[in-house]
């Protein structure tokens, strides 16, 4: 059996960011978990299905734009007013070339 690679990047699409996704959407009990890469949009996880393929959201712009990690609560987008945890996925010189973010609709995570 041939081992096969995951490599991210920062134009790594939604359907080779989409295993990521789904294993972390998997280890937080199904909270919704939402990926994209800098260059392309990406996954909106829910229920243990991909609800949405080309997804972006303002805290995924905002992690990529600051390289850092955010724990808030959007104003708008998809799940406006849920708490949300976003982390960005860093290349070798530290720079974002994709970001994750988790969820809380249980309102279990501490912000």
């Amino acid at each position: 059996m041939e081992n096969p690679k995951i490599k991210v990047g920062a134009d790594s699409t939604s359907k080779e960011i989409a295993p990521i996704a789904m294993a972390i959407h998997e280890m937080v009990v199904e909270l919704p978990v939402t990926m994209r890469t800098l260059n392309k949009r990406g996954v909106r996880i829910e229920k243990g299905k991909i609800v949405d393929d080309d997804y972006s959201g303002p805290i995924l712009e905002m992690a990529l734009e600051s390289n850092s990690t955010i724990k808030t609560v959007p104003k708008d987008g998809a799940y406006k007013g849920i708490p949300v945890v976003v982390s960005t996925i860093k290349n070798e010189e530290g720079n974002a070339v994709a970001v994750i973010g988790v969820v809380d609709v249980i309102n279990g995570l501490k912000l």
